[in-house]
């Protein structure tokens, strides 16, 4: 799950809403919120509830628990070691099947990670150049 570190809750709400393409009042219908509420929110001068969050983040077609991160409700570790647990005690799953699971997982936050980080340096990718 990538976090990226926005200001506050409805920057991150605003930027989420934006990559998707929709628009203030799309969404405050979609999360059965008022136009003007949600638009208060964005901007941070309000402070959404649990609730509230998970009905924005059905609106945006995210998890809720992505919003509770960045709103500081759950931190990071929370979810990942939620994660983590619901795949261990599948009994649908063999074995191998979770840490198959756990395995991707695990990759896909290791790039969105260096993704957040953005491009390496020349200098990064070939120390040797620069000490010719």
């Amino acid at each position: 799950m990538a976090s990226s570190k926005v200001g506050s809750i409805g920057e991150y709400i605003r930027d989420q809403r934006q990559r998707a393409k929709i628009s203030l009042r799309q969404l405050a219908e979609q999360a059965g919120v008022s136009n003007p509420y949600l638009s208060q929110v964005e901007r941070g001068l309000r402070k959404p509830s649990a609730e509230i969050l998970q009905q924005i983040a059905k609106g945006l077609r995210i998890s809720a628990e992505v919003l509770y991160v960045q709103a500081g409700i759950l931190t990071e570790r929370d979810v990942e070691t939620d994660v983590q647990e619901a795949v261990r005690a599948d009994l649908a799953l063999t074995e191998r099947q979770k840490q198959v699971l756990l395995d991707i997982y695990d990759s896909f936050r290791k790039e969105n990670a260096l993704e957040e980080e953005g491009p390496a340096s020349p200098e990064a990718v070939n120390p040797r150049e620069e000490a010719s």
